[in-house]
């Protein structure tokens, strides 16, 4: 059994000390746990604000933010993917998930593919896309790497299992105006909605998939949705969050994923 830890919460806009420092609460208040994965939001360090995107993005290796983390899977002796920062490279940004492992040493990176850039979404006006799938070698088994959008694209999910992936992990700023997220009806919809795409694409591929969200209100026009979840191979909910800062822990035997495996003849194996 491997020990999981999906981090939603609510970063502060532009403060990244502070919202490194709730990261660590969160991590150091789990640490009696067997911890083999901790998993952040996208965004975490700054939240979703365009202009420290542009402004504070962090360097190839991390920067500040990435060698923070670092210090953290070492002293906590767990692997960790660090949601996303924004990262330069040779004057491009990228939204990039780094992956440590427990010394605390980044072992692989994955940038964003599937930028959002409708319904109002902008993110293709300042970010790059990536253009290579991750699947990380950890020392409990293989993770495969998506950001947000990339769980509406069913390919991005089944072209990680085909390369081995047992565990698809998410990091999400899934966003939703306002005049939604205020309306409860509206808002329940979203969810459940929201919810049945991490159960598809976990029971299509018959895999883990688990979504670390923010949560709450990010300005007067959008809100993050919350409902971080861990979706077992057969779309069973292992954990949901509500809507507020929280952490789940779940424990998950992978084997379980290779067992379907050689038993049902799903696509991927094609």
């Amino acid at each position: 059994m491997i020990g999981i830890l999906n981090i939603q919460f609510k970063p502060i806009i532009g403060d990244k000390n502070a919202n490194l420092k709730i990261v660590e609460k969160f991590i150091d208040d789990n640490s009696d746990k067997k911890l083999d994965l901790v998993i952040l939001p996208e965004f975490f360090s700054t939240g979703v604000s365009h202009e420290d995107f542009v402004n504070s993005p962090e360097d190839i290796n991390g920067g500040f933010v990435i060698s923070f983390i670092s210090d953290l899977a070492k002293k906590y002796k767990t692997n960790i993917v660090a949601g996303t920062v924004i990262e330069s490279d040779n004057g491009k940004l990228y939204n990039t998930s780094f992956v440590l492992d427990r010394n605390g040493s980044i072992i692989g990176k994955y940038r964003k593919i599937h930028l959002y850039n409708y319904m109002g979404g902008t993110e293709g006006e300042r970010i790059t896309p990536g253009n290579e799938l991750k699947v990380v070698d950890f020392d409990f088994g293989k993770v495969g790497i998506g950001v947000c959008y990339d769980i509406r694209y069913p390919l991005h999910y089944k072209n990680l299992v085909k390369e081995g992936a047992q565990l698809i992990v998410l990091p999400t700023a899934w966003i939703v105006p306002n005049e939604i997220y205020d309306n409860k009806e509206s808002l329940e919809y979203t969810k459940d909605m929201w919810i049945a795409l991490n159960r598809t694409r976990a029971f299509d591929n018959m895999v883990y998939t688990i979504s670390s969200n923010q949560c709450g209100k990010v300005n007067d026009n959008i809100s993050a949705l919350g409902s971080s979840v861990v979706i077992s191979p057969t779309a069973e909910v292992l954990a949901c969050a509500d809507d507020d800062n929280s952490a789940l822990y779940v424990q998950l035997e992978l084997g379980i994923v290779d067992y379907l495996k050689s038993i049902y003849p799903i696509s991927f194996i094609d």
